[in-house]
């Protein structure tokens, strides 16, 4: 199958883990031996990747520095060069006989998107309320909760093309493995004159993926994170993970914002526009994910 894999931010630096190059590493290490099972069973895969955590350490590095600091949108390429070096190079070890390709992959978007006005995706370390509250009065930032902590959050526009869509897939076809759209690409908005620049957003690498996967004709969009399944009523002690669901039975506002529901509505979103199959579960498991054992499945209505 022509599997589009997308590797959550999370699933690549542990929640609250620090953010480190080793540990990055160690990660990025381990998500390229599941991935490494997948090609060997035969599948043709091109793998996303989230970018929170660490276009947030970036940004916050830049902002500690006395220069003007640079805007979300270079430090987006910042951030897919940065982890799909190393993606790159992990992978590369992990199989020997295959070729691999990193790309910087621009993404358009709306600039009158609401999602400007209301920003949700959160980027960067998390913090206690009361130093969230703190740096956003300091720094201008915008802060919402994640899950018992705090983070900031920055404009998450949904993405309408991907610009090099037609490099990708020559490359696909020629059976290299590609890394792109690394945190859901980098963010750029068409002029009046056809030019491209970039604005100061992080697209949601889940809402990119399935998007990909629809302009590549996958087979399967497989999103995977640091959960086991999508769980309904998740939160309550009635929570329970969910195995195989059809997509006109999900309604994504019983997900929490920031966290599932993109992943939830990116996936019935490939789903519905497919035809084919989108699955959701953890990264140590994608191999059973994939047959069907483990995780959460998507499938048309029958």
């Amino acid at each position: 199958m022509k599997i589009v894999v997308a590797l959550g931010g999370n699933a690549l630096l542990k929640r609250g883990e620090p953010m480190t190059a080793d540990n990055q590493r160690a990660n990025v290490r381990r998500a390229a031996a599941v991935l490494a099972e997948l090609v060997a069973a035969g599948h043709s895969l091109v793998i996303t990747h989230g970018n929170g955590p660490q276009v947030g350490l970036l940004a916050l590095q830049v902002a500690a520095s006395s220069d003007p600091p640079f805007p979300l949108d270079v430090l987006d390429a910042e951030s897919a060069g940065m982890i799909g070096y190393v993606l790159q190079q992990e992978l590369g070890n992990a199989i020997k006989d295959r070729l691999f390709a990193a790309l910087l992959t621009q993404v358009k978007v709306d600039p009158h998107d609401p999602a400007f006005a209301a920003p949700t995706k959160p980027i960067g370390p998390v913090y206690d309320e009361a130093t969230a509250r703190r740096l956003a009065a300091e720094r201008g930032w915008r802060i919402a909760p994640d899950n018992d902590k705090w983070r900031r959050v920055v404009a998450s526009p949904k993405p309408l093309a991907i610009i090099e869509a037609e490099v990708l897939a020559f490359l696909v076809g020629r059976g290299v493995i590609v890394i792109c759209a690394g945190g859901g690409g980098i963010p750029v908005v068409e002029l009046a004159d056809g030019s491209l620049a970039g604005i100061e957003a992080v697209i949601d690498k889940d809402f990119a993926s399935s998007l990909l996967a629809r302009q590549l004709d996958a087979d399967l969009l497989l999103l995977l994170t640091d959960v086991d399944a999508v769980y309904a009523d998740w939160g309550l002690a009635s929570a329970r993970p969910l195995a195989n669901v059809q997509a006109c039975d999900f309604v994504p506002g019983d997900f929490p914002a920031g966290s599932m529901r993109p992943k939830v509505e990116a996936a019935v979103e490939f789903v519905r526009a497919s035809g084919k199959p989108a699955a959701i579960g953890k990264l140590e498991e994608a191999v059973k994910i994939v047959g069907g054992i483990r995780g959460t499945w998507i499938g048309p209505a029958v």
